[in-house]
């Protein structure tokens, strides 16, 4: 059963145009996020799936047209007020994006650090529930990130995106290199922090368990746009080679029979 999102736009992406040199990665990209939703964004190889995600949280600057988070423009801001946007969302990167030479809790700890002026005792206190909140044990806190399995990594990187109990949060393939257990687990957490902080879910993956499994709504990137957005079954009946290689495929058949939508 999915999560009823509100009519409320807490990303609305309009005219989106991103090139490299002469490689034109996004000509037109339309897409809104409702508040409450896990959306997801797949799309082939190439088709600038993370460059979207990057460029929303501002670390790609794009050629041509607009971004509103939480009904803020985006594109035109100020230092201080890009700054307390940056407050409002968490991000979890493929590899984690862990800092290898601190441990877990100092790895959560760096947002903190950078956001507000807090005593050690107060932010130990932050890390260690932010570390519980992702299902990892309190032996945790003190390991380097070379100490941790991928799965474990992955949910230090989650609580570390967590640190500053955003509103937004955003998943850049949290579920690639995981084994299915780990990954049907990862899925299952976040659907639950979805529901415990009522959090904004935006996730890139192309693991179609994810898709079936959390997500509320699935953005299809081709062609250098948005393609189409819709739920799972209104995908299947979407009229595209690539939306119906992908979903109708045998991954996708599978993903459904998992999910008993077969």
């Amino acid at each position: 059963m999915k999560h009823a999102s509100t009519s409320e736009t807490i990303i609305s992406v309009k005219g989106l145009k991103n090139s490299f040199g002469e490689q034109v990665v996004h000509d037109g990209v339309d897409l809104e996020v409702k508040r409450g939703e896990i959306i997801g964004v797949v799309g082939g190889s190439g088709t600038g799936k993370s460059v979207l995600m990057r460029s929303i949280i501002g670390l790609q600057t794009p050629i041509a047209g607009e971004i509103s988070v939480f009904g803020e423009n985006a594109l035109e801001q100020t230092l201080e007020e890009a700054t307390e946007m940056r407050r409002q969302w968490g991000v979890l990167f493929q590899s984690g994006a862990l800092f290898s030479g601190l441990t877990v809790a100092e790895n959560i700890q760096v947002p903190l650090r950078e956001f507000y002026d807090l005593d050690d005792a107060l932010m130990d206190e932050i890390a260690a529930f932010k570390i519980a909140l992702v299902g990892l044990g309190p032996e945790a806190g003190p390991k380097y990130p070379s100490e941790l399995s991928g799965g474990m990594r992955k949910r230090a990187g989650l609580a570390r995106s967590l640190a500053l109990d955003p509103q937004l949060l955003f998943l850049d393939e949290p579920t690639a290199g995981l084994d299915p257990i780990g990954a049907a687990n990862f899925d299952e957490l976040i659907k639950s922090l979805r529901e415990s902080l009522g959090l904004t879910v935006f996730i890139i993956t192309h693991d179609l368990d994810t898709l079936y499994a959390i997500c509320d709504r699935v953005a299809v990137l081709a062609d250098k746009h948005v393609l189409t957005v819709g739920t799972i079954p209104e995908l299947l009946e979407f009229d595209h080679p690539w939306v119906q290689e992908y979903f109708r495929g045998p991954r996708g058949r599978a993903a459904a029979a998992a999910e008993g939508h077969d």
